[in-house]
Parts: C-alpha cells; sequence; structure tokens
C-alpha cells in the first residue's frame, strides 16, 4: 500500500476549492509587519530558485493512533512543475512530479501509481511555492510563532489544514515545516544540505519503472 506519509506530502495541506456553503478562515486580525517581512523574504527568494536539492528528514503523527512514522531521503526541484522524494527509510520509495505526471513507486512491493492528469494544484501549499506557485500572504493569515517561525493560516477554511508553521533561515531558505490538519494530524519535515541553482537535468524526474510492476490505476479512471 503507498505509504500514507507519502500522499500527506502531496496533498494534506492543498487549498480546497472555493465552497459557496463554506465558512470564513479564521477571523482576520492586525497583520504582523515582521511575520509579513519574513513571508515576503521567503517568497522572493523561492521565486530566484530555478532548481533545489536537499536531504530530508519527514515525522508524520497520526492524532487517532497515537504513533508516528519518520522516513528520511533525498528532495529535488526544479521549475517549472518538477519534483521529485527519494525515500531512502524505512523503505524505498520515490515520489515525482513532471508537468502533468505523477508517478509513486515503491520498488519492495513492485507496485507503482501513475497518473498522467496530475492537478498540481492539489500540491501541499506548504511546499507549492518551491515551483513558484501561490502567495503567502494573498493564500495565508500571517504571523511569528515561537521562536520566530512564520505561521500560516487559510484565509479560506479549509479542514484538511489547520496551520502551517515554516522556519526560515535569515535568507529566507525554508529549513523546516510543520503543517497541522483539521484532525489534528503533524506532518513535519527538516531540510538539510539545500543547494539552489545547481542546474538539474530534466531528466532527473524521470522515473524508469520495471516492465513487470504492479500499475495502480488513479481512482475512478
Amino acid at each position: 500500500m503507498l505509504a500514507a506519509a507519502i500522499a500527506a506530502v502531496l496533498l494534506a495541506a492543498s487549498p480546497a476549492p472555493a465552497d459557496p456553503g463554506a465558512g470564513p478562515g479564521p477571523a482576520a486580525a492586525a497583520e504582523d509587519p515582521a511575520a509579513q517581512a519574513l513571508a515576503r523574504k521567503v517568497q522572493a527568494l523561492y521565486q530566484q530558485t530555478r532548481d533545489l536539492t536537499a536531504h530530508f528528514r519527514q515525522t508524520y503523527s497520526y492524532a487517532g493512533f497515537g504513533r508516528r512514522q519518520v522516513s528520511s531521503g533525498r528532495l529535488l526541484v526544479k521549475k517549472p512543475g518538477m519534483m521529485r522524494w527519494e525515500y531512502q527509510k524505512p523503505s524505498p520509495k520515490i515520489v515525482a512530479v513532471k508537468g502533468r505526471q505523477l508517478v509513486q513507486y515503491e520498488p519492495e512491493e513492485n507496485q507503482a501509481y501513475v497518473d498522467e492528469r496530475f492537478d498540481a494544484t492539489a500540491m501541499s501549499a506548504a511546499l507549492a511555492f518551491l515551483l513558484g506557485q501561490g502567495d503567502l500572504e494573498k493564500d495565508f493569515q500571517v504571523s511569528l510563532g515561537a521562536g520566530g517561525a512564520l505561521l500560516l493560516r487559510p484565509r479560506l477554511a479549509d479542514p484538511r489544514v489547520d496551520s502551517i508553521e515554516l522556519v526560515a533561515a535569515p535568507n529566507g531558505q525554508i529549513q523546516s515545516t510543520r503543517v497541522v490538519d483539521g484532525s489534528g494530524n503533524v506532518n513535519e519535515i527538516v531540510f538539510e544540505d539545500v543547494k539552489r541553482n545547481s542546474g538539474l537535468a530534466d531528466s532527473s524526474f524521470d522515473v524508469k519503472l520495471p516492465p513487470n510492476v504492479v500499475r495502480i490505476a488513479p481512482p475512478g479512471r
């Protein structure tokens, strides 16, 4: 079964489509100038980022089960619209987005999910800005959390995301993300050895599947 933590990376904090019956998000508060300045610094850095590589450590905490899943691996990002998560521990997995194609591959299970019509707008709001998508100040109310972290709350009510916390270096580079969804599940990712604009090839985001791999069809297709 494709790991829930992988799906959480791409989907758990995705912005919901507008619902005419949905209520507003959190009550509007006076914007914090320091938080706005930090949000703009983060936004500006990633708008200037053509590609990125990093090692990551992900901890997904399940509120209803009282357990955690810890994973680690390597992340590659390139504009426009390319992202690849290479999970190394606890077991090898690849999650790759290249334009309209999404591939999730588990070598040990010899199975793969391939979607040729992937909608990148479903990607996590905590990560979409890496691809130059979204606007932190437009989509979220921004404030400063513990230790000066950038705290984001969606301007429109969304049960899939309660808050997003970004810890940034002085230059605006994201060091970690923490997403809490409406059920209390927590998805934390720490980035290390971040390298920007190194000239990644588009082929870095191709996933070569073995001929005998078991393919899982996208839901409803």
